[in-house]
């Protein structure tokens, strides 16, 4: 018997997922958490043979529950489940430990197949995210140090009187540091740098 728990902080989907579930004889739902804290004690708890895991979530996020599950918990499988078609994102999740991704735009029967693959110790790589984890940002190499750290925070919803705060400088440098972002990666303004900063959240460190 499989035994898992799915880390969502969409409980409507851990439900749906939850009732498919059922009509499996060879997998058990234990419990569901809606953020990376309460998965890690649940993880502790109950051993489970594999992790449905989001990369975004609350408290801790995918990323670093998965390498905590990989260090303390060996046994048990991460399986990324996930809504952003970012390589840098899931690369990361794959380089903390998990043993694959699935997309959540697939059908329940690829949920399953994904969760008995890995529960076996072998990789589960979803065809529906049709991506080269090799890829990445064209951020990279274009961008400051401190300018990935302003797009970061801009990532977080930080505001640019918040950003100067927290890094020490003034709001003018910050504006400065936004104009020379929107202009190196041939954005419109200040709306598209919001957008390209969260879609792009994974890939500033």
């Amino acid at each position: 018997m499989i035994k898992i728990v799915i880390a969502e902080d969409h409980q409507a989907l851990i439900d749906g997922i939850r009732s498919f579930l059922e009509y499996e004889d060879d997998i058990k739902f234990i419990a569901g958490a809606n953020d990376g804290e309460t998965l890690i004690s649940l993880v502790k708890r109950w051993r489970p043979e594999v992790v449905l895991c989001d990369i975004r979530m609350p408290k801790l996020d995918g990323i670093e529950a998965t390498k905590i599950i990989n260090k303390d918990f060996p046994e048990t499988k991460v399986l990324a489940f996930t809504m952003l078609n970012q390589p840098p994102a899931i690369k990361k999740m794959i380089n903390a430990g998990a043993y694959g991704y699935i997309s959540k735009n697939s059908s329940l029967e690829v949920v399953v197949e994904g969760i008995k693959t890995v529960a076996k110790g072998q990789k589960y790589y979803d065809g529906n995210l049709q991506i080269d984890l090799s890829e990445g940002s064209k951020s990279k190499g274009l961008l400051s140090p401190r300018e990935k750290e302003i797009l970061g925070l801009i990532a977080n919803g930080k505001t640019s009187k918040e950003i100067a705060e927290k890094l020490n400088i003034g709001k003018n440098t910050v504006d400065t540091h936004r104009k020379n972002m929107v202009k190196k990666l041939g954005l419109e303004g200040n709306g598209e740098l919001m957008r390209y900063a969260i879609e792009n959240k994974y890939d500033l460190e």
